[in-house]
């Protein structure tokens, strides 16, 4: 079977693997599944009532849901019959709602719940609005596919055929960390040409696999990790939201799922906070073995004795972090912004294989990732260029692209796609190097600045570094045109917590606790530490501790978690200003 557009990969899947469970998701209490046919069978009815309704090739359809199988369902069905998917972002606001409408003269919107829908209606003008859920004002996505059950397939036969792997499936506005979205145009050709590159390096058995996915499909990042698990034959199990994660890992036992930086110290932040609760001989065993793991690298010989050591420390200790995570998991991707080496040593140590990856919604998204295997992982790089693509380092230190997962363009914006798309090459924004087939990412062109003794500072490398403390939750290096780099700092305060408790120190409040001198010198002592790896033009003089953690919602972040650095500047101009002048 030749496999040339994204939805040939379900005759695919059925052909080769015909899953008992493609999809599932949780309801009630209880797993819904659906077998590759099932699958086959709805896409099939909502391609052909996209046709009744009068949806079009080229048509843009928004989609805005958190992860289901119905997802899915849309997304495939409109690539079957031409129609152009828009996914959104579910936590945006309605102004972003309205402006990626308009921009993209979208059609008809589909929606996963009341939240949601409440803030799409307000700008939706005359849109015809789907909902995955029973919601008055709106067409219930059952009743919409019902539409589609008298058609005709021979009809949806002849969309299928004249669906080129060239044309436009896709648009997506990354939330980007200034200014307006942008729209991403991706093809067939641009995430199918990735998906088989990516296919090739999963570890986990074909056929018999399991996934948890709770990353938001709306990100290219799971969008095109999902058409890898179809070509793969994985079962897909979708997470409820992200405060089940942890339960749903206990009951699906995945072999595979991908993930984020933040949640990975999120998790490792909380593993360490137990072993502080410890005490006695428990609570020696829990750090002896985690201070073991942090010096971890598996790909070097690290002698007999600690080889002992660590088969010890993982019968004692890290045999209880695997079983947190189901006790079958083979391989994690961790891509979208940087992983510390030191979780990644840790993680690899405890027999959890973390594989770092990168790219970008432009790629498709992967340039590079991690082999998961001894022989080819490299610790604080993002792993190996993926077949079929070029990339060269630019003179001052920016990463070029070349090949068939480079995007078509920006959607109506042809200057801001001459820019990107220079010489054949797509500029990323992103400073690294290579080594052979090794790549690493050390900084992003745009964020770095200059003091104003004319010296250069890469934020993003310092502000790893600085979040490796257990009592530093978020952090921004500042100081562009100033006489010394300086940070805001969001405290960790459930660390600051278990450190008070250690040290005896009785905790008030948040806000009590930040200003207080014995928690302000701990502070200066961790930033002194974190100082000692960066040239003396690089080292943080002064820091501002703040009580409210950045967010999303707040808007201090973007959805995939990267600083938006010109709102924290803005929101915190006093701040800044502050230690400046203090």
């Amino acid at each position: 079977m030749e496999l040339t557009r994204l939805f040939d990969l379900i005759p695919y899947q059925i052909a080769n693997f015909d899953k008992d469970i493609a999809l599932a998701k949780k309801e009630n209490g209880s797993w819904t599944t659906f077998s590759s046919r099932k699958v086959k069978e709805i896409v099939d009815k909502l391609s052909l009532a996209f046709i009744e309704h009068g949806i079009e090739p080229g048509d843009k359809v928004a989609l805005i849901s958190n992860n289901c199988p119905e997802w899915n369902f849309v997304d495939i069905a409109l690539q079957q019959m031409g129609g152009i998917s828009v996914p959104m972002y579910p936590t945006i606001t309605s102004s972003d709602y309205e402006y990626i409408f308009d921009h993209a003269e979208v059609k008809m919107i589909f929606v996963g719940d009341q939240e949601i829908f409440d803030k799409a209606k307000v700008v939706s003008g005359d849109r015809v609005i789907v909902s995955f859920e029973d919601i008055a004002g709106t067409i219930p996505f059952n009743d919409f596919v019902e539409k589609g059950a008298s058609g005709n397939l021979e009809i949806l036969e002849n969309s299928k055929a004249a669906v080129k792997p060239d044309d436009l499936f896709t648009v997506i506005y990354t939330s980007g960390t200034t200014g307006r979205p942008k729209g991403v145009m991706l093809t067939h050709h641009n995430v199918f040409s990735n998906v088989l590159q990516v296919g090739k390096i999963f570890t986990p058995e074909k056929g018999t696999s399991r996934v948890l996915s709770f990353l938001p499909l709306c990100h290219i990042y799971e969008r095109s990790a999902s058409f890898a698990f179809m070509v793969m034959g994985y079962s897909v199990y979708y997470a409820e939201s992200m405060e089940t994660i942890g339960e749903n890992l206990k009951e699906i036992k995945p072999h595979l799922f991908n993930t984020v930086p933040r949640l990975l110290e999120k998790i490792y932040d909380k593993i360490v906070s137990k072993g502080y609760e410890l005490s006695g001989v428990k609570k020696s065993l829990f750090f002896w073995a985690l201070n073991l793991g942090l010096k971890y690298d598996p790909a070097k010989p690290m002698g007999g004795w600690f080889d002992f050591q660590l088969k010890l420390a993982n019968k004692i200790i890290f045999s209880k972090w695997r079983e947190a995570l189901g006790g079958e998991v083979l391989q994690i991707n961790s891509g979208a912004s940087a992983l510390q080496p030191r979780l990644a040593r840790v993680f690899w140590a405890a027999g959890i294989k973390v594989c770092e990856g990168y790219g970008l919604t432009e790629t498709s998204p992967v340039i590079s990732a991690s082999i998961c295997n001894f022989e080819e992982i490299r610790i604080g790089w993002v792993g190996k260029l993926i077949e079929d693509i070029e990339v060269k380092i630019a003179s001052d230190g920016e990463i070029l692209v070349k090949g068939p997962n480079v995007m078509k363009g920006y959607y109506k914006e042809p200057e801001l796609t001459a820019e990107a798309l220079k010489d054949g090459w797509f500029h990323t924004g992103d400073i690294g190097e290579l080594d052979g087939p090794y790549l690493r990412i050390t900084d992003r062109k745009k964020e770095m600045f200059k003091t104003s003794g004319g010296k250069y500072v890469a934020p993003q490398v310092m502000e790893n570094k600085f979040k490796e403390s257990s009592l530093i939750d978020q952090l921004v290096v500042i100081g562009e045109n100033r006489n010394y780099p300086a940070a805001l700092i969001v405290p960790s305060f459930e660390g600051l917590k278990e450190y008070c408790n250690h040290k005896g120190i009785p905790y008030s409040s948040d806000y009590e606790m930040i200003k207080k001198p014995e928690i302000i010198e701990k502070y200066d002592r961790e930033v002194e530490n974190a100082n000692k790896f960066f040239a003396k033009w690089e080292q943080v003089k002064r820091y501002k501790l703040l009580r409210n953690p950045w967010s999303i919602e707040t808007g201090e972040l973007t959805p995939t978690m990267k600083l938006k650095r010109k709102v924290i500047h803005q929101k915190y101009e006093t701040e800044i200003e502050g230690i400046y002048q203090g």
